[in-house]
């Protein structure tokens, strides 16, 4: 089969693309720029093509020749994602039914019919799901709840809120039944309906065998991760608004998606079947449990074996303009801070310590500074800090990297990251290495083109601070390099 994969950049869509390519179909993965894949192992045996979903023109050839067409994007994040997602679907839909697709296969939320008080987000994953099937394209779609697997948003919101809580004040929704599935069996199901008779146009509920409230998810996620026991006290005055703030504060997750995460479990979320199993039947030795996927995330997450993250998509409200090779500001101002320095120690180990970046490794510069600026971010509703990195060595170009997000790299010489923090403006900061044998050169670059007069009062406001935080992060990235290179 030829398999169109929409969100090949995202985490289901770039989960099931190898999948699909290891059961033997051809894949076309679409997404709005082919570099968010040019790092990826498994991109180069998939064709990789350009569009947009909002852009109806754009899809034109995109559909030619697919058999199942799978689409895994939403907008959530951004302000007016429903209609967003509404305007993509149909121009999915519709390209589909031109080309003579013969079926949709969509990954959507539990069943909200008939509650006019469902959260935004699943009414909006309810309508998607109509819309794709308004054209007539057989549609499947599988309806889940909570999906448990390294990296999801929903895993890392459990997993900060109990391994940072011991003590916890919720909501009462901890109290609502949710069944959650293991993310591996997401994808075997996903992966099953490449094969699946064409007829068959309909809704599936999908979910593991364990049915569970969120207060017994996370009493249970502490037993697995061997934490003390947690206390959890429900309260009636917790709003999931103030809510979806808090997860916000405690939790990887900002709070433009953890809002319409939290606004979701005001519902219960149960299967009220398992008809799945009669056109794709479960994977071998059964349906993953909760505690078996937990434990199989948290080795996934100890290992660095982490495929794809929530962040690895792109955060739609940040900026999406690359800087231009060779800078031609067309009259604006840009403010630049360079620095350059002279290292004792390979090219190879100074590019090693500049890859490795961020995370848990940090910024080697005044960390207080850095949780400062992040803690601001996360309050005024940006990323912040605290996204971390997909793997502590590895880096693709696309990936969300703490606040940051890897622009481009050009191995052994330049690693470019765009700033996905808010700012009255666009910021980037490269770094780059020169050199070889046994003496280099650090040089390192950070540009901000300001917007409006508070851009410009942003700059100055700042520009004092660079010595200490740039000029110390490029200091303390030579000194790395030199300690790894010389340990005595």
């Amino acid at each position: 089969m030829r398999c169109l994969v929409t969100g090949a950049t995202g985490y289901i869509g770039g989960r099931l693309a190898p999948r699909l390519l290891e059961a033997g179909h051809e894949v076309r993965c679409l997404t709005r720029s082919a570099t968010r894949l040019r790092d990826v192992p498994w991109a180069r045996y998939a064709e990789v093509v350009e569009g947009d979903l909002l852009a109806a023109e754009s899809l034109t050839d995109v559909f030619a020749g697919v058999d199942v067409a799978y689409y895994l994007v939403h907008s959530l994040g951004t302000p007016d994602f429903e209609d967003r997602d509404r305007r993509a679907a149909r121009a999915f839909a519709e390209a589909a039914a031109a080309a003579g697709v013969r079926r949709i296969v969509y990954l959507g939320g539990p069943a909200v019919t008939g509650d006019s008080a469902a959260s935004a987000h699943l009414r909006s994953r309810s309508e998607v799901a109509t819309v794709l099937a308004s054209t007539g394209v057989p549609t499947v779609t599988l309806r889940a709840a909570v999906i448990l697997g390294s990296g999801s948003a929903s895993f890392e919101m459990l997993r900060y809120l109990t391994e940072r809580l011991p003590v916890m004040v919720t909501p009462r929704w901890v109290g609502n039944r949710i069944q959650p599935i293991a993310v591996r069996d997401v994808l075997h199901y996903l992966t099953g309906w490449a094969t699946v008779p064409d007829e068959v146009s309909r809704s599936f509920d999908i979910g593991g065998p364990d049915i569970l409230t969120y207060a017994a998810m996370m009493r249970r996620y502490a037993r697995v991760a061997q934490l003390p026991p947690r206390v959890i006290l429900p309260v009636r005055t917790l709003s999931p608004w103030l809510s979806s703030q808090w997860v916000g504060l405690v939790t990887p997750v900002p709070g433009a998606i953890a809002k319409p995460l939290v606004e979701s479990l005001i519902h219960e979320a149960v299967c009220h079947d398992h008809d799945i199993a009669d056109y794709v039947p479960d994977p071998p030795g059964g349906l993953k449990g909760f505690d078996e996927a937990v434990r199989l995330a948290l080795a996934k997450i100890r290992d660095a074996d982490v495929e794809t993250r929530w962040s690895t998509a792109e955060w739609t409200r940040a900026p999406a303009d690359p800087l231009p090779t060779d800078p031609d500001w067309s009259g604006g101002t840009a403010y630049v801070d360079r620095r350059e320095r002279p290292v004792q120690a390979s090219s190879s180990s100074l590019w090693r310590v500049v890859t490795g970046i961020g995370g848990e490794t940090g910024w080697y510069s005044f960390p207080l500074a850095w949780s400062v600026r992040g803690w601001l971010d996360r309050a005024l509703g940006g990323v912040g800090l605290r996204r971390g990195r997909r793997d502590p060595e590895e880096l693709f170009v696309g990936e969300a990297l703490d606040f940051w997000r890897v622009e481009e790299i050009e191995p052994g010489r330049l690693l470019r990251l765009r700033a996905e923090m808010l700012l009255p403006g666009r910021a980037w900061l490269e770094m780059a290495v020169d050199g070889d044998g046994s003496d280099s050169v650090y040089r390192q670059r950070a540009i901000f083109l300001p917007r409006g007069l508070s851009g410009h009062l942003y700059w100055r406001a700042i520009s004092p601070f660079h010595a200490v935080i740039f000029g110390g992060m490029a200091r303390n990235i030579a000194s790395t390099a030199e300690r790894t290179d010389h340990p005595d």
